[in-house]
């Protein structure tokens, strides 16, 4: 396979974006404003360098306001120290190092930060990551903050951005035919496959697709195949985390009695009674005296 696969922030959300048309039309919808002159818009996305071995989805400049935006299939608390990371590489190139030693102010655009999620787990519609959640203690009064705004676009959420985004509705289609061939057992490229000629024939951004067919299915496979990837290795931390929550249960069965342990481990994992005692390998004839309910 080409580089365009093996580099993992090249994906269709990121391709999609290239366009400046649909990247002023996401900000339009993001905002409520109504930019129409393509040229407003500045594009200055991280592109990965050999030494920086860093690059962001989508950034750009408009209206005095440095928008980043990412798209997410898992969920990432970083986002604020990631973005900390680029915005500050941006602000290299917009304000070199050399003019902060003047005597006057340097003007910069304000920074925001947008994470565009859609993987499987379930999140609330909005919410926000903040760099202050990272530290290793509370501070009332952070002396540095940086605030993501985590958009869910999910069916079922964000209805009146994805009404507003012509772009971004046509990629969450497309990502959710790939999804539905997936679950259906198709083969991952020909899922992808298919899924890109449905939406040409269906007519959602039909001139994208066309024009992009064999980069979009070459991305789409290395990124549908890594988002399986994590939700196995999601599924098996999941796993591991029951068994161990289970030992602990077991040692616990010797050192604090054996209806504690049953309690503990209907609480922290959500086993009931039976399960438990199951877990706890007591035997048939001693469950009755241990119950707990």
């Amino acid at each position: 396979m080409s580089n365009v696969t093996r580099n993992h922030k090249d994906n269709v959300f990121c391709l999609l974006y290239r366009e400046k048309k649909n990247l002023l039309s996401l900000y339009n919808a993001m905002n409520g404003t109504s930019y129409e002159n393509e040229q407003e818009l500045e594009v200055v996305t991280l592109e990965e360098a050999i030494c920086m071995k860093m690059r962001n989805d989508a950034a750009f400049v408009i209206d005095s306001t440095l928008n980043l935006y990412e798209q997410q299939a898992s969920v990432n608390p970083n986002m604020p120290l990631r973005n900390l990371y680029y915005v500050t590489e941006e602000l290299k190139k917009i304000a070199p190092a050399g003019r902060l030693h003047r005597t006057t102010k340097v003007k910069i655009p304000a920074p925001h930060f947008v994470m565009f999620y859609n993987g499987a787990a379930k999140q609330p519609e909005r919410m926000t990551y903040r760099l202050s959640e990272l530290f290793f203690r509370e501070e009332k009064e952070p002396g540095l903050e940086l605030v993501v705004t985590a958009v869910n676009i999910n069916p079922g959420c964000s209805q009146e951005l994805l009404d507003k985004c012509e772009s971004l509705r046509g990629y969450m289609a497309f990502v959710e035919k790939v999804r539905v061939k997936l679950a259906a057992e198709v083969k991952l490229e020909e899922a992808v496959r298919q899924s890109v000629n449905e939406c040409i024939s269906e007519n959602i951004l039909e001139d994208f697709f066309r024009e992009h067919r064999e980069e979009i299915v070459e991305m789409g496979i290395y990124e549908f195949d890594q988002e399986l990837h994590d939700q196995v290795l999601r599924e098996d931390g999941e796993a591991i985390g029951m068994e161990k929550g289970i030992e602990i249960g077991r040692r616990e069965a010797v050192e604090i009695g054996r209806r504690e342990a049953i309690e503990n481990l209907m609480d922290t994992l959500n086993l009931t009674e039976e399960q438990a005692m199951e877990a706890l390998k007591i035997p048939e004839s001693e469950r009755k005296k241990y119950s707990v309910s």
